[in-house]
């Protein structure tokens, strides 16, 4: 058995709103607001632009950008490769969320193609997702992860193995969400515990989370950004569902949750397992 440590996640969200950076995030339009009102809520200041004329000096200004396959357009799909260019020329941190790259061989393309010539430093998706963009078979239903591809004790040592190598040929960490949330650098493998099962009921969540992580990486590494992002995420899903009445209360106390955590709360609640190289 993999031999297991716990780890304190860093304070990021202090510095996040002292800095206030401004994130660049094309994205899908199904979860464009939630992304834009998460932002808001932990201190940073979102953009949404996504017109291929305009995006090139957006990114140039922003301090991070967020990429996002969902409900792909030709229009964001020429945006995004111009933005993400513009980031790596400016060493702008940048992370792609692979949505639905097992259900569309044009978003598993394009993402490769994302993937190799912007060098992202963050390499965001599902369980399912992520198997998919490594070569391998996956049980996806749409852009859901299926439970067979759930990280499991029979499956833990494959697939550090699998994301590791992954993590060496991109140059970039690895953050894998699911009912344990994996992140997967050169270095260190880190797993998260927090969550709710009422997380995978609201549409765009993964969304919003890939959006929070874009931000943190402005105050922190790529894998301190990734832990921090994932144990925000889920603590705040925690509490929100734990004050809820339905998914209607739970959406509107999940950003309640992101506005009021803490980092004092968010270090003290994360659920962070280190696993040793």
């Amino acid at each position: 058995m993999t031999e297991r440590m716990t780890k304190t996640v860093l304070p990021l969200k202090e510095q996040l709103i002292k800095k206030q950076p401004l994130v660049h995030c094309i994205t899908n339009p199904i979860s464009i607001n939630d992304c834009a009102n998460g932002l808001l809520a932990v201190g940073a200041r979102p953009i949404m632009a996504e017109h291929p004329a305009e995006v090139a000096g957006i990114t140039a200004s922003a301090k991070a950008l967020m990429i996002n396959l969902g409900n792909i357009t030709d229009v964001r799909m020429s945006s995004m490769l111009i933005a993400g260019t513009q980031a790596h020329q400016n060493e702008i941190p940048c992370l792609i969320d692979l949505v639905g790259v097992t259900c569309s061989e044009l978003r598993m393309n394009y993402a490769i193609r994302f993937v190799n010539n912007c060098h992202p430093c963050v390499i965001k998706g599902n369980f399912s997702e992520i198997l998919a963009f490594c070569g391998r078979s996956s049980h996806a239903a749409g852009i859901d992860a299926g439970e067979e591809d759930q990280l499991c004790e029979n499956n833990l040592e494959d697939r550090i193995r699998l994301f590791h190598d992954l993590a060496v040929r991109t140059d970039a960490v690895i953050l894998i969400t699911g009912r344990t949330d994996m992140i997967v650098s050169r270095e260190e493998v880190l797993l998260c515990d927090n969550g709710t099962p009422a997380l995978s009921r609201l549409t765009g969540t993964g969304c919003m989370l890939g959006a929070l992580t874009a931000a943190f990486l402005t105050v922190g590494t790529p894998a301190e950004a990734s832990a921090y992002g994932v144990c925000l995420m889920g603590i705040a899903g925690e509490q929100a569902a734990a004050l809820s009445h339905g998914m209607g209360s739970f959406h509107t106390e999940l950003i309640n949750r992101l506005d009021l955590l803490t980092d004092h709360e968010v270090c003290s609640l994360a659920k962070l397992i280190f696993l040793p190289q």
